[in-house]
């Protein structure tokens, strides 16, 4: 009975650190660079498509994903709006950081208000990672929930469920925190001949 209870609050107390990890990253991190992979899943598991390129981000609202594999593409949000450049059709989507964050991945990641955005639960450890759970405040979003996963206090894994069952999981590599960034690193210049098309 003793051992029981002793097991079950050593693996609350490991469930705890996924929260409280995320807490310390959103809180201390304020600037961030690693590369990712990431594989996007169907609802049914039979298809799949992997991407990868690297991603920075400053506090708050300022992150850059730039996709190099299979395709380009790169998303910047400088703080005032999100910037999405399709090279390949040579066209650029953008719209207000107000309609564009919200609770989403990039606001957990980037942004500053974890609390009001998002409901946050331990979740047990795994595959050698600390995660949480974190569920959008308002339900009507285009996600469901994210998982975020850490290897100590270092960002390692995130995964992303959608409104459609759709999962997405990004791992990260060689995540370097609190670096010197360019200063022109979330600024966007629409490139020549480029279709903008405002949202």
């Amino acid at each position: 009975m003793l051992s029981a209870l002793a097991l079950a609050a050593v693996a609350t107390a490991a469930r705890a650190d996924g929260v409280d990890t995320l807490r310390a990253f959103v809180r201390d991190v304020k600037t961030g660079s690693a590369a990712f992979t990431q594989v996007v899943t169907s609802p049914d598991g039979a298809r799949k498509k992997t991407s990868s390129g690297s991603f920075e981000f400053a506090r708050p609202d300022r992150f850059r994903f730039a996709y190099t594999k299979p395709y380009q593409e790169l998303i910047v949000a400088d703080g005032h709006k999100v910037w999405i450049f399709d090279a390949d059709l040579n066209q650029v989507s953008v719209r207000n950081m107000s309609q564009a964050l919200g609770a989403t991945p990039a606001a957990l990641l980037a942004g500053d208000t974890l609390d009001r955005d998002f409901n946050l639960a331990p979740q047990p450890s795994k595959d050698g990672l600390d995660w949480a759970l974190a569920t959008p405040k308002v339900k009507d979003g285009p996600f469901q929930a994210m998982r975020v996963g850490f290897r100590g206090k270092q960002l390692a894994e995130v995964e992303i469920t959608d409104s459609f069952g759709q999962r997405s999981r990004l791992s990260f590599d060689d995540f370097r925190a609190n670096v010197a960034l360019a200063p022109d690193a979330f600024r966007f210049e629409v490139p020549a001949g480029a279709d903008v098309i405002e949202q």
